[in-house]
């Protein structure tokens, strides 16, 4: 009988008493101990790298079958705070959950948010750089025209941008077809970054990445944090509108983490891309270098990352 993906947490964490997972994690050990249950997500086309199936899997983790986990198995146990989230099977579930109430009853302070918005920029440069070998620019508001008058370009453009190049890996033979047939060999991404979601602030932080990054293949909300009650909020959005949520750790910056996958638009909206360029000039500075990849299959290094 195949197993639930509820089942595939409890079991794992059972037999892995002494150590503590993330939602990654996790996925790993499952492509480990369950090789004939993944086999047909392992043969879909829309996880055709290794990265992808792990985000998939560890997005498929979260949220309600976490919960439901957690309710069939008083053992199986989540550690919210710091993030990520880790999982881990607690043998003695009742013991903890009487220092946990005494642990609340101290109020322990909320540690303050020791980043600005505009520090996070350069950070999530360096982490989508490192980890994701993405190419990456700043967009700056106040580079905008505003022709459209006050309001006019409200929710336009995000914070950063960023082009992955296919590509660069592939034989000469196979670039050439591309580049001078109808496929590309690049995708664009869009990053709105907010310092802590909350249940005031989650939907319409949420819908201004939506608004502002409909002319990419992949969407992101951007993070540092966010409240327990949220999760299952963004989970739901996310699934209809397919963007994805980043959670940044700016005290271990390799250790932040996709929390939800963005779905990829099959096509890029250039009609959109362009009228974002005609407001912004750093965002048409980024399209002038997607071009220039694009056409010569060259990246000019000293433009990007910064």
């Amino acid at each position: 009988m195949s197993k639930t993906r509820v089942q595939m947490i409890i079991e794992t964490l059972r037999d892995n008493p002494a150590k503590k997972f993330t939602a990654r994690d996790l996925a790993a050990e499952f492509l480990k101990r369950y090789p004939a249950e993944l086999l047909e997500k392992k043969n879909n086309p829309r996880y055709d790298t290794e990265e992808k199936l792990l985000a998939q899997l560890a997005a498929e983790i979260g949220g309600e079958r976490t919960e439901a986990a957690k309710k069939r198995c008083a053992n199986v146990v989540t550690q919210d705070k710091p993030r990520p989230r880790l999982y881990y099977w607690d043998a003695n579930p009742e013991q903890s959950a009487a220092e946990k109430s005494v642990l609340e009853e101290v109020e322990l302070p909320t540690p303050a948010q020791t980043h600005s918005e505009h520090e996070l920029y350069p950070l999530l440069i360096e982490f989508l750089h490192k980890e994701l070998k993405l190419y990456c620019q700043r967009i700056d508001e106040k580079t905008s025209r505003n022709s459209h008058g006050s309001g006019g370009n409200h929710w336009l453009h995000p914070d950063v941008v960023a082009l992955e190049p296919l590509d660069q890996h592939w034989d000469p033979v196979v670039k050439d077809c591309v580049r001078h047939g109808n496929d590309s060999a690049i995708r664009l991404w869009s990053f709105e970054v907010k310092k802590q979601l909350t249940r005031s602030n989650v939907r319409q932080y949420f819908f201004q990445a939506v608004s502002n990054s409909t002319w990419a293949s992949f969407g992101y909300l951007v993070a540092t944090g966010l409240n327990n009650d949220v999760e299952s909020e963004l989970q739901m959005l996310a699934s209809l509108h397919g963007i994805g949520v980043l959670i940044l750790n700016t005290e271990s910056l390799f250790d932040s983490q996709i929390l939800i996958p963005a779905r990829e638009r099959t096509a890029i909206d250039w009609q959109s891309v362009n009228r974002i360029v005609s407001e912004n000039t750093d965002f048409h500075r980024f399209i002038e270098q997607v071009g220039i990849y694009s056409q010569t299959g060259r990246l000019v290094k000293s433009v990007w990352n910064k």
